[in-house]
This record gives C-alpha cells, structure tokens and sequence, in this order.
C-alpha cells in the first residue's frame, strides 16, 4: 500500500494499491481511500483507459446518484470496463467500456456510500464538492502525467446535482488559485445522465410525461401508464410542489427545502405502486422477488460480489463494513436537509459563460427523471447563449449510422456543443446499460470534442 501526502492538504491522504486479477485485466487499475482528518473515508477505484498510451486520453470521475449509492453500479453494471455476472461470483469483460476512450475513477461518494465510511456525514452537495476537490489534488500528485490531459465529471440521476457543484467547487479554485503547489484542474465538461437538476420544471414534468398520449407534448413515447383519477390527483398536486420549491430556491434552509421536496415527491408516488421499473417504464418490476427493491437483479449481485472476502481484501477496503449497493441512512439524510430542491440549475450558467460545456443526456423510457423534464429545465435555463439554445431544433441523433435518439444544442466551432440535450431512444435510467455501443459513442464524441451531426 501506498499513502500520498500533499503539502497544502494536510488534513487529506491518499491510500492506494494496485488490486490484481479482478475485473480487466487489460488495463490498470488501482483502489483505495480518500482519508480526511475528521474521520471520513472516501473509496476509489481507478481505471486507466485501454489505449496503449492512457497518458493521453482524457481523465474522467463518474459518480453515481441516490443519493447514497455507491458508483460501483456505473463500474459493474453499466460503463466500466467488467460487468457482474454469476449471480456475484465473478465479472465479465465490457467491449463497450467508457475505458476504450479515457481514464475512469469510480467514487463512492459522500461518506458511508459504498465502501466509504466514517463517523463524519455529509449530507449536502456543496460538502461532497470539497471532499472531492481535494481528493483530485491528491489524484494529481500521485499522477502527474494526467495534468495536461483533458479533465470531465460525468454521473447520473443525482449526480444531476452533485455535479455542477462539483464543477463549481473545482472553478472557483481555480480562478482562486489558493495555494502554489496545487494545480488549477483541467475542467472541460460535465455530463450528465437522466439527472435531477432543476426540481421545479422536472417535477412539474411528471403528469405529463406520465398521462398523455406519445404524440402530445411533453410525453413518454410508450403511452400514459396511469389511469384517469390517478392523473387527476397528481395534476393536483403540481401546483403545491411548485410553490415550495420557489419557495425553497429562494430562501434556501432546511426549513425551506425539506417541505419541498416531500411534497413534489407526491407527484412521483403513484410510480411506486404500478407495478413498472420506475428506471424503465418498458419493464415490470417484480421487488419482493427476484428484481429486488432497487429492479435490477444485478444490484444484488453487485452486493454479493464487492463482500467477497478475496475481492475486498484486493482493493484494500474497510474490512469491518458490509457494501451496499445503495445506503437509504444516506439518502434521507440528503432528504432532510432538503437538498434536492436547491436550485442546482442555477449553478451552470456561470460555468457555460466559462466555456465548460455540458451534455445533459437521457433515456427516453426513465420515469425517475424523465427526459422531458431534463429538456424543459435546458430550455428555461438563464444565459447568454439561451435564445439560440431555445431556436436550435430538436434533431436526429445518430450513432454508427442509426437513428439513436434526438438531439438539441448551442455549438461552438463544429464540435461536440457548449450546451447539448440528448435523448436516448430504447433506454432507461441507466443509458449505459441499455444501450452500451450507441453510450460508449456519444461518451467518445462528446470528450473528445466531435460533432454530433
């Protein structure tokens, strides 16, 4: 094991090994802790890509959402480089793993997510920022030759408001500039996938997303999948939501926030007794059998595998802790500081004035955060490019010469966009699991800076 130290961040640490024989072999990788001095734990596990000269792709975090679930899911069930097989035993190899194109680190984040633990809890989104902002330093110290290569934060589904806090957070440093011997962190762009970022235009979006017929604005392509007085009742229940959320946006505290959000959770209720996957509305979900409270049979699996002695022995995890693939203590503890309402959205046009470019990608079947609703906050937001964002239209997106979604976008220069939507056709939630080659392109496409015409 390996500790990295760094001179402006005395109260961090670095723990690292390089774990064998697990997932692919084909490239490298490495695990361990962020270790910060008031008892918190942050896990990492860190691929480098699959080229033959990893120093020269990019470099990418990728958290997933909740919040409270480890990012662990992104690595072993949808982008990373093996996915979970057996039951748990063991893993398969991922032909269209985000590590063909760039170096991936995988957080479980904040504090008692996944393999992290601690006895200090984080339970807002500006707090994780500056947890993660040092663990990059730290990152950089132990790799310098990834300081020139472009840096990305991508996540989904509550990563829609960690990340543009995250990418705050690394800005405002680097504007800052605070210390000489740490680096202004190379930010190129964020994305993120089937996010909560606005709470006030995505819940507003529900009723229609769920209740109209696909031709009519706003709906799911698949059909309404509630009935008439359950429409009824949500429609009901908009108008409350919204005013907390204003409410909460512009006078932010618990106080504020945490009526917000119970309240607009109401408007999603229903989802829960249809009997659909509320992360694809294509597929039943069976939670007291074999799906599992979360629908996907692999979050068991993923459980099962990540508590495999030899495994957790290998990355150098807590060996006292049992891993979860999502810690619900965690997830009401963000629910009751309200986070979620915050106004997140807000955060972004400061950093798109700055040239950091965002994709806000989805998949069209998502209940959980509809894709609707992710391109109604896109069209509302407030900057200087918005007119021309609200005239581009909405697109074809195609991918290996297939129709694969739609598209909208403030382009600079012919390249990827400073402000891209996307919808993914034929996937849910996880767009990565459901669609991996057509994923693996746009994911290529979009950090590399590559139209998407």
């Amino acid at each position: 094991d390996e500790l990295i130290q760094h001179a402006d961040f005395p109260a961090h640490s670095l723990r690292m090994k390089e774990p064998k024989g697990l997932c692919d072999s084909s490239s490298k990788s490495y695990s361990g802790y962020l270790d910060i001095a008031e008892d918190a734990h942050l896990f990492y596990w860190f691929f480098e890509s699959r080229s033959k000269h990893p120093e020269q792709d990019p470099l990418v975090l990728w958290i997933n959402g909740g919040p409270g679930c480890s990012s662990t899911t992104g690595l072993l069930f949808e982008l990373g480089p093996c996915a979970v097989a057996n039951d748990g035993l063991n893993t398969t190899y991922n032909p269209h793993s985000w590590t063909e194109s760039a170096n991936v680190i995988f957080l479980d984040s904040p504090v008692q997510v996944g393999y992290s633990y601690g006895s200090k809890t984080v339970s807002n989104s500006q707090d994780t920022a500056e947890d993660i902002y040092s663990f990059l330093q730290l990152f950089y110290e132990k790799f310098p030759k990834f300081k020139d290569v472009d840096f990305h934060v991508s996540g989904e589904s509550y990563a829609g408001t960690y990340l543009p806090n995250i990418a705050s957070v690394i800005h405002k440093h680097n504007k800052s500039k605070p210390t000489p011997s740490s680096i202004s962190i190379p930010l190129k762009s964020v994305l993120i996938g089937n996010g909560l970022t606005d709470a006030y235009t995505q819940f507003t979006s529900v009723p229609d997303w769920s209740c109209n017929e696909p031709e009519a604005p706003g709906a799911n392509p698949y059909g309404p999948i509630f009935d008439e007085a359950t429409c009824q009742s949500i429609r009901g229940k908009v108008p409350t939501c919204q005013r907390l959320t204003e409410f909460c946006y512009n006078n932010p505290s618990r106080f504020t926030c945490v009526p917000a959000t119970l309240s607009c959770w109401q408007v999603a209720g229903p989802i829960q007794q249809s009997g659909l996957n509320p992360y694809d509305i294509r597929r039943k979900c069976d939670r007291d059998g074999e799906d599992g409270p979360l629908c996907y049979k692999q979050m068991q699996w993923i459980e099962t595998y990540m508590n495999q002695p030899a495994v957790r022995k290998e990355l150098g995890a807590s060996s006292d802790r049992t891993f979860e693939s999502c810690n619900m203590q965690v997830n009401q503890a963000f629910q009751f500081q309200g986070d979620v309402s915050h106004n997140t959205a807000a955060l972004i046009p400061p950093l798109l004035e700055d040239g950091i470019r965002f994709l806000i990608y989805a998949g069209s079947a998502d209940f959980m955060c509809n894709s609707k609703g992710n391109l109604a906050w896109t069209l509302a937001l407030d900057w200087s490019k918005a007119a021309k964002y609200q005239k581009a239209k909405l697109l074809p997106f195609k991918s290996n010469g297939k129709r694969a979604g739609s598209t909208q976008a403030v382009t600079l220069d012919g390249g990827a966009g400073l402000f891209r939507y996307l919808e993914i056709d034929e996937a849910g939630h996880m767009v990565p699991y459901d669609q991996p080659e057509v994923s693996l392109d746009m994911f290529t496409r979009w950090i590399r800076n590559e139209s998407f015409e």
